[in-house]
């Protein structure tokens, strides 16, 4: 496959809007399209070469899954390994319990499932998961499971048949999604089904290509980049997701690659350095953003400032650039032999699913984090904090709250006090993250950070004797 560098420059267009969105920037209000140019590039790009292994009759479902591994797998791993820590540290039990299971559905690539099943993709307390852009790289690799075959078995009874049949499955992926979005907005975003249709638009673009070559057209590739910019900068979460709205961005995407050759001006600028780069380091990029952001969100007193989230953008790509050159390249340039691939990572993948499992079922390592902060009575007294919050992260559960005096009278004032950073509702006051008076004393801080918190909140309301039960 002939290496097109505007491709890289592509997948730039395609990661930078998804960290701005993350990070919170109101300029990039749909940055999340991003995700959806990646999947339209890997489905151009996968199905090339498929094609290509196919017609000259070298096409390995081993070697397949192989490139995939290589591709994906180990700077996933890392970036797990990098999140454990500063979970243990950092989350409650009942956040460490829904961390678990993250875990274990990235590692048996159902992340998606898992957090389509758990909460609203756009809602406030989805900031707080390390784990929560794996949804993509759960949708890929389920697509991917039954792809290379299904291809192949069309493929040899004739190149024809594939296209069509690939143009039909596309139609079922995208008419599926416009009902999913009208039944189930919060859920349809996170669902395969709904997102397949712009794999398979990458597949269909690939087909033509290979056919006809890359086209040469300023016109029709910089209506293509437009598209994709103004699905950016002017879709927001209030847009329904994916439907008929993800058409501008995809079909964006399938212009910019069947029109963008390197003669064009969309092509050249796609093709310097910056934009290059960019893109080498995209998958890095997206892999260590979303963490950095969350565990910032969790361990601040309040929502972090936009100069901090714009630090962390930029520590997000340093990062990426170091994984990119010391753990993607390394397993890329097969200097990692597949015997170590199709050994190590299985025994990798092991570890993470038990890891996950027991987390899961002992509640977020509840006895181990409290028995390794506290001992003796503090311990008891932790324990009984613990047993205050079910498994919604950041509610109380009622039948707990007698157990501590005071705490409901806090609780309440909290909500109704008009200084305080929110009143509106009780569910606001536990799933904006700016708020963290009751975590704080959930996490047993010292007592000057937690006096800090009550400060900005409405400490006066505390009963004298209130911090004297937690320490």
């Amino acid at each position: 496959m002939k290496y097109r560098p505007e491709i890289d420059g592509l997948r730039a267009l395609a990661v930078v809007p998804v960290i701005m969105f993350h990070a919170g920037f109101e300029l990039f209000s749909g940055g999340f399209v991003g995700v959806d140019i990646f999947f339209v590039i890997s489905g151009y790009l996968i199905t090339t070469i498929l094609i290509e292994d196919i017609e000259n009759n070298r096409f390995s479902v081993l070697n397949f899954y192989e490139r995939r591994a290589r591709r994906i797998l180990h700077a996933l791993f890392f970036i797990l390994i990098m999140c454990i820590p500063f979970a243990w540290l950092w989350m409650l039990p009942s956040q460490m319990k829904d961390f678990s299971a993250a875990i274990f559905s990235v590692s048996v690539f159902l992340s998606n499932f898992y957090f389509m099943s758990q909460l609203d993709y756009f809602a406030p307390v989805a900031e707080l998961n390390p784990l929560l852009h794996t949804w993509s790289l759960s949708v890929e690799e389920q697509f991917y499971l039954f792809f290379p075959p299904l291809l192949l078995l069309f493929f040899k009874r004739s190149r024809r048949l594939a296209f069509i049949s690939l143009c039909v499955m596309l139609l079922l992926s995208f008419i599926f999604s416009e009902w999913a979005w009208r039944e189930n907005p919060e859920r349809s975003f996170l669902f395969s089904l709904n997102r397949f249709w712009e794999l398979f638009s990458g597949s269909i673009t690939a087909f033509i290509v290979q056919k006809r070559g890359v086209q040469k057209s300023n016109t029709l590739s910089s209506l293509g980049l437009s598209a994709i910019l103004l699905s950016i900068f002017f879709y927001d979460q209030g847009t329904p997701f994916p439907s008929f709205y993800a058409l501008l961005p995809v079909c964006g995407v399938i212009l910019l690659i069947i029109f963008a050759s390197k003669e064009t001006l969309v092509a050249r600028m796609l093709s310097t350095k910056v934009f290059v780069g960019l893109g080498l380091i995209s998958y890095s990029a997206y892999l260590w953003h979303q963490p950095l952001f969350a565990f910032a969100r969790i361990r601040l007193i309040n929502e972090p400032s936009v100069w901090t989230m714009l630090f962390l953008s930029v520590i997000s790509l340093f990062f990426a650039a170091l994984s990119w050159r010391y753990v993607e390249k390394p397993f890329r340039d097969k200097k990692v032999s597949r015997k170590i691939i199709f050994t190590t990572f299985p025994m990798i993948s092991i570890c993470f699913i038990l890891f996950g499992l027991y987390g899961y079922k002992s509640e977020g390592f509840y006895s181990s984090m409290v028995n390794l902060q506290y001992s003796g009575e503090k311990s008891v007294e932790a324990k009984k904090v613990f047993e205050a919050i079910n498994d919604d992260m950041y509610s109380v559960n009622p039948k707990s709250v007698e157990l501590f005096e005071g705490l409901e009278e806090v609780i309440q004032a909290m909500v109704t006090e008009k200084e305080s950073f929110y009143y509106e509702s009780f569910n606001t006051l536990f799933f904006e993250p700016k708020v963290s008076f009751i975590k704080d004393c959930f996490m047993f801080r010292d007592k000057d950070h937690f006096s800090k918190c009550g400060e900005k909140l409405i400490a006066k309301e505390v009963p004298p004797n209130f911090l004297d039960r937690f320490f």
